[in-house]
């Protein structure tokens, strides 16, 4: 908010100017929540919830700092990230694909002409588990995918203890993947992408996909549980 002049130059105002909410004083410093895509700049801290989401359970990263830096530097329009204040809580990064299945190319390649979005990673900041963070930022996802004209589904790989998650978000499982990666097996499950996105009656307009995407949350997207 613009402070309060005088009708002459250099003269305060003789009265003090009306004290501003916090939550109006927010919105012209950070916003309480935001959920935006992701670029090059947010890398390390992606990697750093990932790192300690992933390695602290299964001992592997599905993509490491390079890896990262190079989808977000493809396709940054399919990826996205949840802020409290400007700091990263949860984020998910994709790629485009262009086969029936995944295979190892799948890893490292983003298919411009695909209509399969591939879901690499979705991790959540350790202090910020169990609040139900996941599944919500995975459900904006999938909706924003529905607003990409080329994209007919999402698919990704997981480990088999994960499937019940995935499947409460409404994805189905395609069978055992074809990838492995040190010891590890993954189930690959798809979720069908089509139709027009549901939008909140509250929500603010989404622009996509040439430019940045900036949802607010709702309340009642907090109170959801994992």
């Amino acid at each position: 908010m613009m402070s309060i002049v005088g009708s002459q130059p250099f003269i305060k105002p003789m009265q003090t100017p009306p004290s501003v909410s916090p939550g109006i004083q927010r919105r012209h410093t950070l916003p309480a929540s935001e959920v935006r895509p992701l670029n090059t700049q947010d890398a390390i801290s992606v990697f750093e919830i990932e790192r300690e989401a992933f390695i602290s359970v299964s001992g592997e990263c599905p993509l490491h700092l390079d890896e990262v830096r190079h989808f977000l530097t493809l396709c940054p329009e399919f990826s996205m990230g949840w802020f409290e204040e400007g700091r990263l809580v949860a984020f998910i990064i994709g790629s485009l694909w262009d086969q029936d299945r995944l295979t190892t190319d799948a890893l490292t390649l983003h298919k411009p002409c695909g209509s399969t979005a591939h879901i690499h990673v979705l991790a959540v900041h350790r202090t910020f588990r169990q609040q139900g963070k996941g599944p919500i930022l995975m459900w904006r996802y999938l909706q924003y995918l529905r607003c990409l004209p080329n994209v007919r589904r999402a698919v990704l790989m997981c480990e088999d203890f994960l499937v019940p998650f995935y499947r409460k978000s409404g994805f189905k499982v395609l069978g055992r993947c074809a990838i492995t990666v040190a010891n590890l097996t993954f189930t690959e499950m798809w979720y069908p992408i089509s139709g027009h996105a549901y939008m909140r009656r509250n929500s603010e307009a989404i622009r996509f996909p040439q430019h940045p995407l900036t949802l607010p949350l709702a309340k009642t997207d907090e109170q959801v549980d994992v």
